[in-house]
């Protein structure tokens, strides 16, 4: 019997607490032959504002504690002064190094550019445009008025950075691309070139292949995409880098993203997934918006969660990944992928699809 797994849940708001409902259904005991228990958390934009954000504190402590978290999307309210977005504050209250998403070929969908290739973003977790220091100064409105930034990376986040994606790249038997702008910012982006650099010393059998940020952009159409990549990215590249990924692949909604915390060793402590699209207010209640992304999620946690000593999670983990894809491949989807499926007729054609998989 496998030992009991705890996996902390975190609520969401609109579509994305929707979302995360369904996607619970494939944690189910009775579909997974496991014991998963969840422990949850309302970050609701509500309860963030009741808590004054103690509520994403209680969250990240209890995500430490377990190691495995599965968060849905949240509204970040746009006025200053407000609770602002959890996921900074979740990153860095799990001491989270490195984001992982991976664009991925869905059988069924035409991707963009010719792209036919698994595509990782590595990129920081923390610091860099996020939490920045910014002020402005001069008279307000006029031609004078200066806005300015203050931004940090450290060199233990550029090393997580840089060795997860070698790492990574020999996994997936692809290459290192791209990188941070070097040439431009030789102080700041080029500490992150210098681990990459070392990096690759460290892992000669990886290729690499060594791009400023706004050639890899240009390269994923057309030679670059030819084998799998896996490309390090600061925070803020990496933010706009992924979503462009996943779109070349026919949906931001078509695959889970990945929070890490590693080690001094960069091995695993704690892993918060979670689908990097947001809340689609519009869609809300209208049960279109795709489950695929946050159902990956739960299956990208329980990979993480697999030991020799639990096989059963290895087992389910794949048994999820090969059920969307299935899924996917008969036409059941929603309407971004092409398809006319609902929110719910998805999830429970991938929930059956694992069922018959692990049960029988």
């Amino acid at each position: 019997m496998s030992e009991p797994l705890t996996i902390v849940v975190m609520e969401g708001d609109q579509t994305g607490q929707e979302l995360l409902e369904l996607a619970l259904g494939v944690l189910d005991p009775e579909v997974l032959g496991l014991q998963i228990g969840l422990e949850r958390f309302d970050l609701s934009l509500a309860n963030r504002r009741a808590t004054e954000n103690q509520v994403v504190a209680r969250a990240a402590s209890a995500a430490s504690e377990s190691g495995f978290a599965l968060k849905a999307a949240t509204i970040t309210p746009e006025g200053a002064g407000d609770v602002g977005s959890p996921n900074r504050l979740l990153r860095e209250g799990v001491a989270g190094t490195v984001i992982i998403r991976t664009g991925r070929r869905l059988p069924g969908v035409t991707p963009v550019g010719g792209v036919h290739f698994p595509i990782s973003v590595v990129r920081m977790a923390v610091g860099d445009a996020y939490g920045a220091s910014e002020w402005r100064e001069g008279a307000a409105g006029q031609a004078g008025e200066a806005a300015l930034r203050t931004e940090r990376i450290t060199r233990e986040v550029c090393r997580g950075v840089a060795e997860h994606s070698f790492r990574a790249a020999a996994a997936m038997a692809a290459r290192v691309y791209g990188g941070p702008k070097w040439t431009v910012s030789p102080t700041y982006e080029g500490m992150l070139k210098e681990e990459l650099d070392a990096a690759a010393a460290r892992h000669a059998d990886v290729p690499y292949e060594p791009v400023l940020i706004d050639a890899a952009y240009a390269g994923l159409i057309g030679a670059a995409a030819e084998a799998p990549l896996v490309i390090p990215a600061l925070n803020r590249d990496g933010d706009c880098l992924s979503d462009l990924v996943m779109a070349l692949f026919g949906s931001i909604a078509g695959a889970e993203s990945v929070l890490l915390c590693l080690d001094s060793d960069y091995e695993t402590q704690t892993v918060m997934a979670e689908a990097p699209h947001g809340t689609a207010p519009a869609l809300q209640g209208k049960n279109l918006a795709n489950p695929l992304a946050m159902i990956l999620a739960c299956a990208a946690l329980l990979h993480h969660a697999s030991t020799p000593q639990e096989p059963q999670r290895a087992r389910a983990s794949r048994a999820i990944y090969e059920a969307a894809m299935e899924v996917t491949g008969a036409g059941i989807c929603t309407p971004d992928l092409g398809g006319h499926a609902s929110s719910s007729e998805v999830a429970d054609a991938i929930v059956a699809a694992v069922r018959s998989r692990l049960v029988g």
